[in-house]
């Protein structure tokens, strides 16, 4: 039965319980925390990243780690730092190569769900647009048709709200930030996605007659970015077989969009693509 990797950071004094989505003899995925980097930030050095936190309770013999058998444990592919979902490691090299192989390919199998502003005209959209690193804003990227990498993501709409829309993105590529940069170049940036314009969701522009707490900011209903890894579909790296491994809602996208159907449905008789989003937003700050 997947039980849950438990790590922690005595430098920093974070700990975490990361739930296992599936193991076997040659793969184990996780349901990878938001704010939580796969390898370590060039950056930010002191900030604690996933692999090498799971490599030194490897080695120190950690009870679930006992459990799990595990030995050898790599990142098969990509997954931003702000998102969160479904993260695939290999168990050992010849796995680790073979899904090298499949992500390598332009296939459909990395499917993400996101909150975005605005409503696409179309319930069905994919954008195609190369990536390349920001030239200004290192760590972020964005999309330029000479040197960029090819880059396609194919958009499904899940729920619309009067403001807002919950999109499935399947993206055929594994590029950094591909999904929230795709987004933000349709005119639908994600929530909460201060990276790349997106605004924050407050319940104060969404709950008539709203009263803040008592000398008290008020915070975001999202403090990371509305997206996450949702669902990964793939042949088994040794036996061939279909195999799909699927990420729980976080629980701040949840609690989102209960507010949302309460506060910012459609009415009925109206289409809410009918003033869907056409102007980019405002250039974004630089991130910190």
């Amino acid at each position: 039965m997947p039980g849950c990797v438990k790590l922690s950071s005595p430098e920093t004094h974070q700990f975490w319980e990361i739930p296992v989505l599936h193991h076997d003899e040659h793969l184990l995925a996780l349901d990878k925390p938001a704010g939580l980097p796969i390898s370590p930030d060039p950056a930010d050095p002191e900030r604690p990243s996933l692999v090498p936190l799971l490599h030194a309770a490897i080695a120190a013999g950690k009870p679930w780690a006992r459990e799990y058998a595990l030995s050898f444990l790599a990142s098969a592919h990509r997954l931003d730092t702000e998102t969160s979902g479904v993260l695939l490691f290999a168990r050992d090299k010849s796995t680790l190569s073979t899904l090298a192989n499949w992500f390598g390919a332009a296939r459909p199998g990395r499917q993400y769900v996101a909150l975005v502003e605005g409503n696409p005209p179309h319930d069905i959209f994919e954008v195609d647009a190369r990536l390349a690193p920001h030239p200004a804003r290192p760590g972020l990227v964005h999309v330029n048709s000479n040197t960029g990498k090819t880059s396609r993501t194919q958009f499904e709409v899940v729920e619309r709200f009067r403001d807002y829309c919950l999109v499935k993105g399947d993206a055929l590529m594994d590029r950094r930030h591909q999904v929230r940069v795709h987004l933000r170049h349709a005119h639908f940036p994600v929530l909460g996605d201060r990276a790349y314009g997106g605004p924050l969701l407050m319940l104060s522009r969404l709950k008539p007659g709203y009263r803040p707490k008592h000398n008290q900011p008020e915070n975001p209903l999202l403090a990371a970015p509305a997206l996450y890894a949702d669902r990964l579909s793939l042949p088994h790296p040794v036996t061939g077989n279909p195999l799909t491994i699927t990420a729980s809602q976080p629980k701040e996208l949840s609690v989102a969009l209960k507010y949302l159907r309460l506060f910012n449905s459609v009415p009925v008789g109206q289409s809410p693509a009918d003033s869907a989003t056409q102007e980019p937003p405002a250039t974004p700050p630089a991130s910190s």
